[in-house]
């Protein structure tokens, strides 16, 4: 079903979705006055997107759902370069080759979250490498950087930045990234009328000098709009776990880590995060909210987040196989864990030693697992044999009292995994990889 566009705006400004609008009343009007193709850009730095990309992908497709044409533009070409924004230093450039299977690793990817199949306003996928590497330097030079001012350009707020420190600076093959999505936007503003540019916060020089140039070159008006990059309320920075970046690919971020990643949410964040990655109507995003401050302890809005998010990067099966994994493991329930469920325990969902031996003592598991820590810091079989003693260790789920116990295939789940525990808070997964 298709919303009314012309409550796009304000439903993005209840959700806190908007930083900057380049005139407000213009593009209320503009979109409430027929359909529009809007456009955001995606470089490839890496061959996935991560939880932060999913902020511009879920705007694209709320655009979509008020009736609007979604273009998801990767950056073939100014991935080459890297945008300046948001960088202290120089970007490492990546190999053209590299480049190239980042790109069509990401369009596969973010094309699972626009609809590309519908009548009225199917999203478009482009790569600006197919208008940008046919440009020579002097076609470029005289019809597309005539148009700008290096005294208006060293203004823009990413340039500035890195201008500020003498020993930073910023090289020539940088500052022209803004040229060049610039003219981005007049070419998807040709070949599509895209008259609307959407981007974090940090892009509001380069939109905006975008739309100077389709001014300039095509006597055109466009508009921009950016929302407020995602920060935690404690000041660290969103969508990093202990293990570095949450992403949306399952071989790098396993479906159980990430639904872990959201159900951990801080209080403090939880319901903005409900209102930026999800498509709850308001009705319900109020009910959890009066739910969540009544009572916090039960954690009702991180397990919505988790399960909302969760479903929509992997969809039903990725979801219950997140929810059967915590089940299992809170319970000690281990036989509703299938060996998919603990290759996704061994990829990233739990502390995991991998032994090339196909036996092991339980003492020297709970060593080599790090369970066994005294509190000095150091792991100890006599630290070991108390724990074992006191009743504390559980092997895939059941207490184990011996301290003679060894760990091999005959008693592993699946004849490779043992999932060790220390308390109730604690577990270690031991995979044995030796032969049989």
């Amino acid at each position: 079903m298709t919303l009314k566009s012309e409550f796009l705006l304000p439903d993005m400004k209840s959700k806190g979705l908007i930083a900057q609008v380049s005139n407000e009343q213009q593009l209320q009007e503009h979109l409430s006055s027929g359909q529009r193709a809007v456009y955001c850009g995606f470089d490839p730095t890496a061959d996935s997107l991560h939880i932060g990309n999913l902020v511009p992908l879920l705007a694209l497709r709320r655009f979509q759902l008020y009736g609007h044409t979604p273009i998801l533009l990767v950056g073939g070409a100014t991935g080459m370069i890297g945008d300046p924004g948001g960088k202290s230093s120089e970007r490492e450039l990546k190999p053209v080759e590299q480049v190239r299977q980042f790109v069509d690793k990401i369009k596969v990817q973010a094309s699972g979250f626009l609809d590309f199949e519908c009548k009225d306003n199917a999203a478009v996928v482009v790569d600006n490498a197919e208008w940008t590497n046919g440009l020579n330097v002097i076609e470029y030079l005289r019809d597309v950087g005539k148009h700008f001012s290096v005294n208006a350009m060293v203004q823009k707020e990413t340039v500035r930045r890195r201008l500020q420190d003498d020993s930073l600076g910023i090289s020539y093959t940088e500052f022209s990234y803004m040229i060049l999505q610039s003219f981005d936007f007049v070419v998807l503003y040709r070949q599509y009328h895209c008259t609307i540019q959407i981007g974090g916060s940090d892009q509001w020089g380069n939109i905006t000098s975008g739309i100077d140039l389709i001014r300039r070159m095509e006597s055109g008006h466009a508009h921009a709009l950016t929302y407020p990059l995602i920060t935690k309320a404690d000041g660290s920075k969103f969508g990093k776990s202990a293990d570095g970046a949450v992403w949306l690919d399952p071989e790098k971020t396993s479906p159980y880590k990430f639904y872990q990643f959201w159900l951990n949410s801080a209080d403090a964040d939880v319901l903005q995060f409900l209102r930026t990655f999800t498509f709850l109507d308001q009705e319900e995003l109020v009910a959890i909210d009066h739910a969540h401050l009544e009572e916090p302890g039960k954690r009702l809005a991180q397990h919505k987040l988790a399960c909302e998010v969760t479903r929509l990067v992997h969809g039903e099966e990725g979801l219950d196989g997140a929810q059967r994994i915590t089940r299992a493991i809170f319970t000690n329930d281990l036989d509703r864990l299938s060996e998919d469920d603990f290759e996704q325990l061994a990829q990233d969902g739990l502390p995991c030693t991998h032994l090339a031996e196909a036996v092991i003592s339980l003492l020297d598991c709970l060593v080599k697992s790090g369970l066994a820590v005294t509190p000095k810091g150091q792991a100890t079989r006599g630290q070991a044999r108390k724990l074992i003693q006191s009743n504390a260790v559980s092997v895939n789920g059941v207490k184990q009292s011996d301290e003679h116990c060894q760990l091999d295939r005959s008693g592993a789940l699946f004849s490779r995994y043992h999932l060790v525990q220390k308390g109730k808070k604690n577990h270690h997964l031991i995979v044995l990889s030796g032969s049989g």
